[in-house]
């Protein structure tokens, strides 16, 4: 047997797999091969929208279900023992596995996370991978793990049958918290972006703590009734009945599991902290839910809570951990254990990425009212400029809203996607009924048919709030736009919002961020794949802060200070406001303003109302999610040239490895999965261009043909004079197909479609060449000729 000749999977049958089971691994429980672990990320361009390639690692070893320790890449023969080194170790660190090895069948590099100092990498005989019971034993000593916390630490996952596994993300988060639990931590921070199954994770956790009986009663506290009455019908329902909701004051305490609301159990009077009807000691485990939204703040009712029991393991979960000025999370539940971004989220492809369109209006700019001018209800309105920070708050210019519901329709009629899910974040609950109104007029023939795919949705609007299931279930058509200032921002699990319109000002981080989650989860079988942003107020330069993905960091000033006059003017991106915002929704937010303006001061309303000053759009930019997280602007041309010349940093480079591949697909594979889309960029350049010209053209500027140009320059050069007549017939007719439909004819297979039937089958055809080999060389040759310069 001559290794050199095998291909990478015959070495992982026949030398590879051998010798761990050899070295004790049990086939079926303990060895995984070719896991793939990514969804593979989602290109968006224009109209087009295709995925990238999956992770996928050659094995992964697990010394029990949960545990994975060591991960091997495979490598075909012709390349050295550590050729798959950096690719696993790249893997290693993403599933956070301690041992990682390398290996062609010829022996394995083994590289040791756990080492710190000394040999961290060395090589073993084929016959000398260490046993399970070994790595265990060396992670064990590396972590300091006793035999008692072992017992914790090595608890199953709930697995239902048929239902979810724990993502790898998951896996490493949950792992990572019950073994910092069962070493002695007393609090724990998750940080995990909206959409990648917060609730899920905080499920496993507990399940296994509370089957390991480390942790026996367990508090889950929210903010949210909506979503505590969630997690108890979905993630939560396995705990039956164990699981009970904190309601009031008679609450069974012979339950385990018990789920509650802050302010449920909590508050300013001493009768409403119902929490204290449990002793400090009663809970185990609290897992905060939400734990920005005031857990962290040192005065508040809700620390008040965590203060209590503090005697409790306390793990706090959150999308965006609160640091600021006068807050932070970090400062009470230390440096956050594991964080996954919603950049790694949409890398990894399990959430969608996003384009925003930037809308601009010129009154946007500033208005300045005539001296003397009035409002509609014939206020007069104070001489001043007004901007972007005073309309819908102190200034209402109504054709202003009419244009923005007017643009957001028209682009959703131009897409041919009216029943998109659409919310519309407007800076208080006037502005709000004002925008429903002005989308109902724009769409008046759907309203005709039914009323409800428009509607308010807001803290005081009753009959729009018992929609708010109805908006978020995905089998729901109506309602299917909808107007809003706080009550969605967060806890409102809309899995098939495929567009956000911004027409508030956010000057929050932590609000800017949740808003975003609103549109992060994707829903394939529901056409969700990505969705939009729509940006009147130039919001989403938000993207721009390095805050808004980064690492979170203790920005906490304890020294009380008085904002500087440029903050109170500007905002701090970091400066947190919804604290402001109450639990039911968005109340607080209703000014004391009726239909006809007037407010306490009869003198002077707290909103001017213009109905007479014209508005116009004066430019819009559309951009993307770029492969480093930023916002571009660039067209797709300027994207592929970029893209190409990371691959190809000359043209003889690419021409080489073109002609050098059988299978010219391949390279476009590759190509696509880095987000080119050809047919998308055919479309830009306005040509019938093979991705052979495509390339060559935008990447290198060089001149390019049509496939019919290129097929007609072989015929031309009488290349065909060499074949027998039947012989020419079929490689004209291979050529007419490449011509009209492109390279992926230029492979044998071609042979299996239905244009070749009248020459016989593949195997006679191949007979008219003198066999199937030197079918195969006319094809490359046929290849050579058509992308002959």
């Amino acid at each position: 047997m001559n290794k050199k000749e095998l291909s990478e999977r015959d070495i992982c049958s026949k030398f590879i797999t051998p010798a761990v089971v050899n070295a004790g691994w049990d086939l079926q429980k303990q060895i995984r091969e070719e896991v793939t672990f990514t969804d593979g990320r989602i290109f968006v361009r224009k109209k087009l929208v295709t995925r990238g390639k999956k992770k996928r690692a050659d094995y992964i070893l697990y010394y029990k279900p949960n545990i994975p320790v060591a991960i091997i890449e495979a490598k075909d023969n012709k390349n050295s023992v550590e050729a798959g080194m950096q690719q696993a170790l790249e893997y290693g660190e993403i599933l956070d596995i301690p041992f990682i090895y390398s290996s062609n069948g010829d022996a394995f590099i083994e590289h040791d996370r756990t080492v710190t100092e000394g040999i961290k990498e060395k090589e073993l005989p084929l016959n000398h991978f260490p046993s399970p019971e070994s790595l265990w034993k060396r992670y064990k000593a590396a972590k300091g793990i006793t035999e008692e916390e072992e017992q914790t630490v090595t608890q199953d996952f709930h697995f239902e049958q048929g239902g979810k596994s724990p993502r790898y993300y998951q896996r490493v988060a949950i792992n990572r918290t019950v073994e910092a639990i069962a070493k002695g931590q007393d609090r724990t921070l998750l940080v995990m972006a909206t959409g990648t199954g917060k609730t899920y994770t905080a499920f496993q956790i507990i399940y296994r703590l509370w089957k390991a009986r480390t942790k026996k009663r367990i508090l889950f506290l929210a903010d949210r009734n909506i979503l505590v009455d969630q997690t108890m019908a979905n993630d939560f329902r396995h705990f039956g009945d164990k699981m009970v909701k904190i309601r009031n004051r008679t609450v069974d305490k012979a339950h385990e599991i018990y789920l509650a609301l802050y302010q449920g159990i909590s508050g300013k009077e001493e009768f409403q902290n119902i929490y204290k009807e449990f002793s400090p000691d009663f809970f185990d485990l609290i897992v905060i839910d939400e734990c920005h939204r005031g857990s962290a703040k040192e005065d508040s009712a809700w620390r008040e809570i965590l203060d209590y029991f503090s005697a409790a393991s306390q793990v706090g979960l959150t999308a965006t951990p609160k640091e600021t000025k006068d807050v932070s999370n970090i400062e009470y539940f230390g440096e956050p254990i594991y964080t996954y971004s919603l950049k790694q989220g949409i890398e990894d492809g399990f959430l969608a990425p996003y384009k925003v369109i930037r809308i601009a209006i010129d009154r946007d700019l500033g208005y300045r009212p005539t001296k003397g001018k009035r409002d509609k209800y014939g206020y007069e309105i104070e001489d001043r400029e007004y901007n972007l920070k005073d309309f819908d708050k102190k200034l209402v210019l109504e054709q202003r809203t009419k244009i923005i519901a007017k643009k957001v329709s028209d682009y959703l009629k131009e897409n041919g996607n009216r029943f998109a899910k659409t919310i519309f974040f407007c800076t208080d609950t006037d502005h709000a009924g004002r925008m429903r109104r002005a989308l109902v007029n724009e769409n008046s023939d759907l309203i005709a048919v039914n009323s409800k795919y428009v509607m308010q949705i807001t803290g005081d609007n009753e009959e729009g709030k018992k929609e708010l299931d109805s908006f978020i279930d995905p089998a729901s058509k109506y309602p299917t736009l909808v107007t809003t200032s706080k009550l969605l921002t967060t806890g409102v699990d809309c899995q098939t919002c495929q567009l956000i319109v911004l027409d508030t000002n956010i000057s929050s981080m932590i609000e800017f961020k949740q808003i975003i989650g609103r549109g992060t989860r994707i829903r394939e079988d529901h056409g969700k794949q990505f969705f939009t942003i729509v940006d009147f107020r130039n919001v989403t330069a938000h993207f721009a802060d390095p805050s808004f993905d980064g690492d979170p960091v203790v920005i906490k000033n304890t020294v009380d200070r008085i904002p500087t006059d440029d903050e109170e003017e500007q905002g701090n991106l970091t400066n947190e406001t919804d604290d402001t915002v109450s639990p039911l929704g968005d109340t607080n937010d209703i000014d004391n303003i009726n239909q006809t303006g007037k407010a306490d001061d009869e003198d002077k309303p707290k909103k001017y109302y213009v109905n007479d000053v014209e508005v116009k759009v004066m430019n819009e930019r559309v951009m993307y999610y770029g492969k480093d997280g930023k916002l571009i602007t660039e067209s797709l041309i300027d994207y592929t040239k970029e893209n190409v010349l990371s691959h190809y940093r000359t043209l003889d480079e690419f021409l080489n490895e073109w002609h050098a591949t059988e299978k010219k697909k391949v390279i476009i594979e590759v190509l696509e999965e880095q987000g080119i889309l050809f047919e998308e960029l055919q479309k830009e350049v306005g040509k019938d261009l093979d991705p052979f010209d495509l390339i060559c053209h935008v990447a290198f500027d060089r001149p390019p043909l049509t496939r019919q140009e290129r097929a007609n320059n072989v015929k031309k050069r009488n290349y065909f004079g060499k074949y027998s007549e039947t012989a020419r017939a079929i490689l004209e007719v291979i050529l007419d197909k490449y011509a009209n439909d492109g390279v992926s004819n230029l492979d044998k297979e071609v042979l299996r479609i239905p244009d070749f039937r009248e020459f016989g089958t593949p195997i006679q055809i191949a007979k008219e060449f003198g066999g199937p080999n030197n079918f195969v060389i006319a094809m490359k040759e046929l290849q050579q000729e058509i992308y002959t310069a």
